[in-house]
């Protein structure tokens, strides 16, 4: 199939940025493999070229949150440890080494990652296990490596 008649047309005129901006990409892709610099939307490309990153960085720091909000919970409410929160660690673990993977800048930033995913995960944590906000500790407990390797065996894990 053919792209759609509004990329097309996206392709064919500039499209503002305010007006669809899914068009507006597009043209800007166009306009970026022609290199038909004079074109370029400059302003709002340098706008979202940024934004993208913090997105990007976001995603790294959503992941370490819910592997915190996990291991909090598992240590808060221990009679309450499930094969679920198991495998959400292991899962988030697994996607925010795909971000380092792909992003090893982001090296440099893993305590900054970390106090905001500590953040949002405390929260989190009161939340979802009732528990007193007060009863979390104010600054994350855990290092790098128990974020990344802390085992969390369940009852008959080794059988």
């Amino acid at each position: 199939m053919g792209e759609s008649s509004h990329i097309l047309d996206a392709r064919r005129q500039g499209v503002a940025y305010a007006d669809d901006y899914a068009a507006w990409i597009e043209h800007q892709l166009v306009l970026l493999r022609e290199r038909r610099v004079d074109e370029i939307d400059f302003e709002n490309l340098i706008d979202e070229v940024g934004d993208l990153g913090s997105e990007i960085f976001d995603k790294y720091a959503s992941a370490i949150e819910v592997v915190l909000l996990h291991m909090l919970k598992w240590d808060h409410q221990p009679t309450h440890r499930s094969r679920s929160w198991q495998l959400s660690i292991v899962e988030h673990r697994d996607r925010l080494i795909d971000v380092l993977r792909k992003n090893p800048s982001f090296k440099s930033r893993r305590g900054e990652a970390v106090s905001q995913a500590f953040r949002y995960g405390r929260v989190r944590a009161a939340r979802e296990t009732d528990l007193p906000l007060k009863h979390f500790p104010e600054t994350c407990p855990y290092d790098w490596t128990a974020i990344t390797t802390r085992e969390h065996p369940l009852p008959g894990d080794d059988a």
